[in-house]
Order: C-alpha cells, then sequence, then structure tokens
C-alpha cells in the first residue's frame, strides 16, 4: 500500500515537474518573441509557468474527477468511498477499483472530451498569462498579446505533453502487469 502511495505521488510530481520545466522553456521564447527583452522575457518566463503549473494541477485534477464520476453510478460512488474511508477496501481491492494508482490522468477518449478539455485549459491559460503579464510589464497592449500568443503555443504543448505522459502511463502498466504474478 505504502509503495502504491509512493508510487503515485512521485508519477504525478514527475508529470507535473515535466509540465513545469516545457511550460517554462516556451514561455521564455514567446514572451522574447514578443518583447524583444531578454529581462521581460526572463521575468515573465519564470513567473507565468509557476501560475499556470499551479492552475494546470487544478484543471488536471477537476478533468479527473468529471471523467470518474461519469464511470460510476451515484450508488457506486457513495459505496466506494465509504469503503475506502473505512479501510474495508484492502490494496487490491483498491487497485481494481481505482485503476492505476487511484487515478488516471490520460486524456479522454472521444473527439468532444478532448475539444473541451484543451478550450477549457486555453480559456484558463489566457487569463493567467494576461494577468501574470501585466502585473510585469504594466502595459495592456504587451500583456493581451502575451496571453493571446502564449496560450496558444502552450495549448498546443500541452496537449503534445499530455499525450506522450498517457503514452508512459500506459507503457509502465503494461510492464507492470507483465511483471506481477497472475
Amino acid at each position: 500500500m505504502v509503495r502504491l502511495i509512493l508510487h503515485t505521488a512521485r508519477s504525478l510530481a514527475l508529470k507535473i515537474a515535466s509540465y513545469g520545466v516545457m511550460h517554462l522553456v516556451v514561455a521564455i521564447l514567446v514572451a522574447y518573441a514578443l518583447t524583444r527583452d531578454w529581462r521581460l522575457a526572463l521575468a515573465v518566463g519564470m513567473v507565468e509557468p509557476f501560475f499556470q503549473t499551479i492552475a494546470y494541477s487544478i484543471h488536471d485534477r477537476i478533468w479527473h474527477r468529471i471523467e470518474r464520476r461519469k464511470r460510476l453510478t451515484r450508488v457506486e460512488e457513495t459505496a466506494e468511498a465509504f469503503t475506502a474511508r473505512l479501510e474495508l477496501m484492502d490494496a487490491r481491492e483498491q487497485a481494481r477499483s481505482h485503476g492505476h494508482a487511484g487515478h488516471s490522468h490520460a486524456l479522454p477518449t472521444s473527439f468532444s472530451q478532448i475539444a473541451i478539455k484543451t478550450l477549457t485549459y486555453g480559456v484558463m491559460h489566457f487569463l493567467v498569462a494576461v494577468a501574470v503579464a501585466f502585473a510585469i510589464t504594466g502595459d495592456v497592449r504587451i500583456a493581451l498579446a502575451i496571453g493571446i500568443v502564449e496560450p496558444l503555443v502552450q495549448t498546443l504543448f500541452f496537449t503534445i505533453h499530455d499525450r506522450v505522459w498517457n503514452r508512459i502511463e500506459a507503457r509502465r502498466a503494461r510492464k507492470a502487469k507483465d511483471l506481477s504474478p497472475a
């Protein structure tokens, strides 16, 4: 059980960290392309991804809950929550009930769900990017330019990041399944 919790925490931390690094690089490059000032680009690029990473984590958890609730009926969800809190489920039953380490961060399977997830990410990203860029530059035009261009580029990279991470998790799950006794 402890091993499963540590694996889950490590996996989530690696996903968030990889997103943060990707976001940092893209934010600096986009801010520099728009301002032609390395000081402003570094300031925006260092601060904005920090807030975006927090927002991304919240966004990802919300989508996880939405997907999870779609798969469970109310009775199943209530029973599962109740038994988990009372610790009536052993580690094997929790793993069966919850899938990979309690949850999955995979992209939704339908195109409309992928589009909605990406759109909500883009809107969230726009709002955070404009707020941070305006706080740093004090120029509403630059803030709006960064707020429009940077999230478009980041949304593309977000989708790629999520797909790559999904493949990594699927490969790890297959490997774990192959190594576990039947």
